[in-house]
């Protein structure tokens, strides 16, 4: 059977866009845009994955989130407490909340991590930790931290928690030493 001229033409056009179709698919796979290859780790998978080895360090009693600290980072606490305002640097931060915590304590508060989300270069921290305070009452807590990193270092972090609770301890504990 003979083709009109149109039928022709429109043979061909759909040939060429098959044709296109099929380079362009074939370009991707090439260069692994459409593979079904793992794509490597971002960073905010490879900010998520530092935090909770830093978790894990701080569960297991050999290190802390702390340690991701820059020296110049800033770590605001969230709300009301008698803690809560922006502390600038590490060590006004330890020094003004974390020594102090630690000294009302008499055993180390360890966290239990519920999730961990990363985007961009924020990863959200969202744990409960407990311990046992020196006047022998539990200390137990639910956190949000929002850490920004940068070069692998916490640069801003803004934290949420129980205020009450935290008030609570923070008057009827006093520090040891």
């Amino acid at each position: 059977m003979a083709k009109t001229r149109s039928e022709s033409g429109s043979l061909v056009r759909k040939g060429l866009g098959f044709a296109a179709a099929g380079a362009g698919l074939a370009l991707l796979l090439y260069t692994g845009v459409a593979a079904a290859q793992p794509a490597p780790a971002d960073g905010a998978e490879a900010n998520r994955a530092l935090v909770a080895r830093s978790f894990d360090a701080w569960r297991d009693g050999t290190g802390s989130p702390y340690d991701l600290l820059a020296e110049d980072a800033s770590w605001t606490i969230m709300g009301h407490s008698r803690a809560a305002r922006t502390y600038s640097g590490k060590e006004d931060f330890l020094r003004e909340v974390i020594r102090p915590f630690n000294a009302r304590m008499r055993t180390r508060l360890i966290p239990t991590v519920r999730r961990l989300y990363a985007e961009g270069d924020t990863v959200i921290a969202f744990f409960d930790a407990s311990g046992t305070a020196l006047d022998g009452e539990t200390y137990s807590n639910s956190y949000a931290w929002f850490l920004e990193m940068k070069d692998g270092r916490i640069v801003r972090a803004h934290a949420f928690f129980d205020s009450i609770v935290f008030d609570d301890f923070w008057t009827r504990v006093t520090p040891a030493g």
